[in-house]
């Protein structure tokens, strides 16, 4: 007997910005209807204004319970979130309409998935500062999905599938120790226990990963130094030596394939070239820099330590762009099919790795 196709809720994001247009472009793609049963989640004028920029024949359809769903690919059926005040959004522009409108998709699907009344949750780029405006005060949608499931040790993953200049035979995944927040504070956030976490986190849904290939073997994970050159005996810095070594040595004790701390640069590299299957970065910008050097148009985000499976398009709301049909859907193609993929192996998400 055939097992139902899991049900995805995709989120329009901002309003203002491109995720509805790589939505609707996306939905036209008869791979996505055939792994998962979507639906959209947001105000359905926003999705009609989408349909018509991008000149697709298309039917959005409200709904009220994700049970009523019929997709396909001439047919949007859209769970209706927040009120007609996002239709005076402007795209391109920031806007206190637009980060509410946002908010209440993302607040909406989380609930849906927390219910089970669906299988996972893709969610379209939000504008922090327009999120902000609302009165949301959350860095982005890691920590306001963490803090809507009642989680604490979650993380922040980056995903390139295979193929798409990363060589290892599941791509090249890179999990951040920390997230949104100013250097000065990342390094004071950079500790044992955190580290640690994050790589086991990193472990499981690697290893997931491998496993849905054929590959039953532990994940190989390069870990980050903080400083150059690891800090080349002290001369840069001790963080190596008293903070991220201690915690690589407990994760080879708990049965992990890690290595390091190994000098950034270098490492990314041989990532890149499949020596390593992921990589814990300590800070924000030593993870995305290096992974969207190598392909920002086809990366992931995937939020571990959920109780819900979520992924999103590993780039932001464009605003320069958005309303002009130039925004591409692969991120968001990308995306769905991750979540596809999460869906059928929930448990590897769960923090209880």
């Amino acid at each position: 007997m055939n097992q139902p196709l899991p049900t995805i809720a995709v989120t329009m994001g901002d309003p203002a910005g491109i995720g509805p247009e790589t939505i609707v472009a996306a939905w036209g793609y008869s791979a996505v209807h055939d792994i998962c049963r979507p639906f959209v989640v947001g105000h359905p004028a926003i999705f009609r204004r989408a349909l018509k920029l991008w000149n697709i024949d298309a039917e959005v359809v409200p709904i009220t319970d994700p049970a009523e769903a019929e997709p396909s690919l001439v047919r949007i059926p859209c769970y209706h979130t927040g009120g007609d005040q996002a239709l005076d959004v402007v795209p391109g522009k920031v806007s206190q309409a637009g980060g509410q409108a946002a908010y209440e998709a993302v607040i909406a699907a989380a609930r849906l998935a927390l219910a089970g009344q669906v299988d996972g949750i893709t969610t379209a780029p939000l504008s922090k500062s327009a999120l902000h405006a609302a009165g949301h005060k959350y860095p982005g949608h890691t920590e306001l999905l963490a803090e809507a499931c009642g989680v604490r040790n979650f993380a922040m993953m980056l995903h390139l599938p295979p193929g798409n200049r990363a060589e290892g035979p599941a791509g090249l995944s890179v999990v951040h120790v920390t997230l949104h927040m100013s250097l000065r504070d990342a390094i004071e956030n950079i500790t044992t226990e955190q580290i640690i976490a994050k790589t086991r986190l990193a472990d499981v849904v690697v290893r997931a990963l491998l496993k849905s290939l054929g590959i039953d073997q532990a994940p190989r994970i390069g870990v980050c130094a903080l400083n150059p050159h690891a800090g080349e005996d002290g001369i840069f810095g001790c963080e190596e030596r008293t903070i991220i070594r201690p915690a690589v040595e407990q994760a080879k004790r708990m049965g992990i394939s890690a290595e390091g701390p190994l000098p950034s640069d270098t490492l990314m590299a041989r990532a890149a070239h499949g020596e390593f299957d992921a990589v814990v970065a300590m800070y924000h910008d030593q993870g995305h820099i290096a992974l969207k050097l190598l392909d920002m148009h086809q990366a992931v985000n995937v939020t571990l330590g959920l109780p819900i499976v979520r992924t999103s398009p590993d780039h932001g709301t464009a605003f320069d762009i958005a309303g002009k049909n130039q925004a591409t859907e692969t991120a968001m193609l990308n995306a769905i099919r991750l979540a596809d993929e999460q869906a059928c192996r929930r448990e590897a998400t769960y923090a209880g790795a």
